[in-house]
């Protein structure tokens, strides 16, 4: 098998990095890395929730480099278009895309494959939860919940603002009794999460089967029982009623979902979303309350807001 594959880098501002990564998913990407200078805002104003962060992006300029990696095919070159296209298209979106700049160059396997694995070291994600890659040792402090996890190079390590704050959310509202969906899993962070805390069941849904694949392994390496991962688009695959349903995708998807969420939580359900740029924080809620949910708290770090609501 050829070692060869092309690497598109990508130079986007910090609030584009989730747009531009669903821009990505819709392609046959094989792997994505993400060096985002917030990291270092980060580890500066939590210097205990880190025990590794990359000191060359102090010097990177501001901003996020998005490496996505493809093998060389006939559909590369329709692949390239419509990332320019898409990335190009953000503004129209109410995303500051920042250079927007899109770079194309072949290397060689061994240049990505396991070299993006020394930047990401165990980290604390709320008050309980700590992320912990699978290569790495951790030390465990009193009350730590650890969240055993291979994101591979396509899926969510869980350091994105977005992430935490769902985490975060998750740690305040789970109880013993609940039932929770997780609407785009990704590497299952969430959903294992959720099960940790001691959910009674989870339902995990993506609409890449590769995501599927992630999550379950990521589930099978935290022995977990109790999460059910279904291939399909958004809602699809989910049945019943939740008493939590998590989701951390863009404001567009959240806002075509809402009324349709109503279907699927129980009176009184919490409903955690993110992936919201702060712009459209009042926009995403507005459209919450003309659906029947009540705002309950509205959260944000850095450009980034995770609403929790509850059917009225």
């Amino acid at each position: 098998m050829s070692k060869e594959w092309i690497e598109v880098s990508i130079i986007v501002s910090s609030e584009a990095v989730e747009a531009v990564s669903g821009i990505l998913y819709n392609t046959e990407v094989e792997g994505i890395s993400i060096e985002d200078t917030k990291d270092i805002e980060f580890k500066k104003k939590h210097p205990g929730d880190w025990d590794y962060f990359d000191e060359s992006l102090l010097k990177a300029e501001e901003g996020a480099v998005i490496k996505a990696y493809y093998r060389e095919s006939e559909s590369f070159y329709g692949y390239l278009k419509y990332i320019k296209d898409n990335i190009n298209n953000l503004e129209n979106l109410g995303i500051d895309k920042g250079k927007g700049l899109v770079v194309a160059n072949k290397v060689n396997e061994e240049d990505w494959e396991n070299g993006w694995k020394k930047y990401y070291k165990p980290y604390r994600a709320g008050e309980k939860i700590v992320i912990k890659p699978l290569w790495e040792e951790y030390e465990n402090k009193k009350q730590d919940i650890v969240v055993e996890i291979d994101p591979g190079m396509a899926f969510g390590t869980g350091t994105h603002e977005t992430t935490k704050m769902c985490i975060k959310a998750l740690e305040k509202y789970v109880r013993p009794e609940s039932n929770v969906f997780d609407i785009g899993t990704g590497s299952g962070i969430l959903a294992i999460t959720a099960s940790k805390l001691g959910a009674k069941e989870v339902t995990a849904v993506d609409l890449d089967p590769v995501a599927v694949e992630s999550a379950l392994k990521n589930i099978s390496y935290n022995n977990i029982k109790n999460i059910k991962v279904f291939h399909g688009d958004l809602m699809e695959g989910v049945h019943g009623k939740a008493d939590i349903l998590v989701i951390n995708i863009i404001a567009d998807v959240i806002l075509s979902l809402t009324e349709e969420v109503k279907k699927f939580l129980v009176s009184e359900g919490i409903f955690i979303c993110s992936g919201i740029i702060i712009d459209r924080k009042e926009e995403v809620a507005e459209n919450l309350k003309n659906n029947g949910f009540c705002i309950r708290e509205i959260n944000e770090d850095g450009e980034w807001v995770c609403i929790v609501s509850t059917i009225k």
